[in-house]
Order: C-alpha cells, then sequence, then structure tokens
C-alpha cells in the first residue's frame, strides 16, 4: 500500500532548537541493559528506509518484515509524506521519522527487532535514527550504516564475523562488521533495548551473499518503488 501520509505528531518540532530539546529528553528514555532478542530465535526482522525526492519535498518509505531464520518477506508496508524538518547534519531523522512511522503502523504483525538504515548511538548526539524510533516504539532496534560516519576504526579482520570497534575517542559507539569475506564492513550501533552483541549476530544472521543485510535491501528497493510510483502520478 502507498498511501499519503502528511500528518505530523502533535508537537513536531519545527525548529533547530526545538529538536535537539526533543533529542535530549528522549535520549535519557534510551535501554541499553537489555540483550534484545536471542540471536537464532524465532524473530520477525522489519527492514526500514527511505528514499527522498528533493525537488517536490517528498520522502518515501517502506518497512518490510522478513522472517529471520528463513529470510522471507511475510508483510511489507510503504508510506509517502512530505518531508517534516528542514536538512540539519545530526537532526536527519526528524525528516522522515512521521513517514516511517506511517509505514510501520501498515504492518499487522508485531516486529520483533526494527534494522535502520542508519546509527543508532553512533551519532554525535548518541541518538539517531535508530534510537529514535526505538524509543518511540518501545522496540528492540539496531543501526546498519554503510559509512562509519565521523567514527574512527580498524580494519576488522577479512573474514565474515571479523568486526572491530567503532570509536568516538575512547567510547566504543558501534562496531565495523565484516558480513562479507574480503567486502567492506558495514557499521552496527545499538538503538533501543538490544546489546551491541546481540546486534551484530542478528546483522550477521540477516545478511547472506551481499554486504547489507536482506532487511536493508528489501527496504530499499521498496521504498524506491513506492517514490517512484508516487512521484510518477503526480
Amino acid at each position: 500500500m502507498n498511501d499519503k501520509s502528511d500528518h505530523l505528531p502533535p508537537d513536531w518540532p519545527t525548529t533547530e532548537a526545538g529538536a535537539r530539546a526533543v533529542q535530549d529528553e528522549l535520549r535519557g528514555r534510551v535501554i541499553l541493559d537489555e540483550p534484545g532478542p536471542a540471536p537464532g530465535a524465532p524473530l520477525l526482522a522489519v527492514g526500514l528506509d527511505v528514499a527522498y525526492d528533493d525537488e517536490r519535498d517528498v520522502v518515501a518509505a517502506a518497512a518490510v518484515a522478513l522472517d529471520a531464520h528463513t529470510l522471507e518477506v511475510v508483510e511489507e508496508a510503504t508510506a509517502v509524506g512530505r518531508v517534516a524538518f528542514p536538512y540539519v547534519p545530526g537532526l536527519l531523522a526528524f525528516r522522515e521519522i512521521p513517514t516511517v512511522l506511517a509505514a510501520l503502523e501498515r504492518l499487522t504483525v508485531t516486529p520483533g527487532l526494527l534494522v535502520c538504515d542508519g546509527y543508532g548511538l553512533a551519532h554525535p548526539r548518541r541518538f539517531g535514527l535508530a534510537s529514535h524510533l526505538g524509543v518511540l516504539t518501545g522496540l528492540p532496534a539496531v543501526g546498519v550504516a554503510k559509512n562509519p560516519f565521523t567514527f574512527r576504526y580498524q580494519d576488522p579482520g577479512p573474514r565474515r564475523g571479523d568486526s572491530s570497534p567503532l570509536l568516538d575517542g575512547g567510547e566504543e559507539v558501534g562496531r565495523a562488521l565484516r558480513t562479507r569475506t574480503g567486502v567492506k564492513p558495514v557499521f552496527v550501533s545499538v538503538g533501543h533495548r538490544v546489546s551491541l552483541d546481540a546486534a551484530c549476530a542478528q546483522v550477521l544472521a540477516l545478511t547472506r551473499g551481499f554486504r547489507l543485510p536482506e532487511t536493508t535491501r528489501a527496504a530499499d528497493s521498496l521504498c524506491r518503488r513506492a517514490l517512484a510510483a508516487e512521484t510518477g502520478a503526480e
């Protein structure tokens, strides 16, 4: 379903100062002392991604639920809305969260884990998209990014499953994780209600044959199709 969703949550911030205040408030609600879903246990993992049409100020979001064991798609949903916030580094989640939440709400299944194309604690203010969505939904969430943002890391070993700390000074904010032997790593960070060890294990389990987890690949493809359908219809 590719319904429009231009409704913003009550009191959605419209200024940089307002958004930073929301981040400060919600960051204190992030839960970091839960292990999260056990790797190998039955699980519906939901991949989330967005695509933008900057000329039309439109964002399309996709939520794709996969059986974590078989990686088969169980259900998928999309939503299309207006970009909800100006571009400000460190506040990108505010541009897309209303539309992502609309896509999530259209799923009839209950996610066991949210897998976001982005960051969680690996964020300058320790509150990236995965943390934000985790707190708002109450669901375990992890971030899987394609690059290390501004953080440092040593290249992990060459084999699948090798990892190394993603560091901000001396603080480990995530891990560089090799998901395919000989292929550059992805960057995993905790969002909410899951440990870093479990997050990396889940990402490995969801990744087969490609660098990115199947949750991310499925959501990326779906949101691009949703955006193309929406902009083509205008």
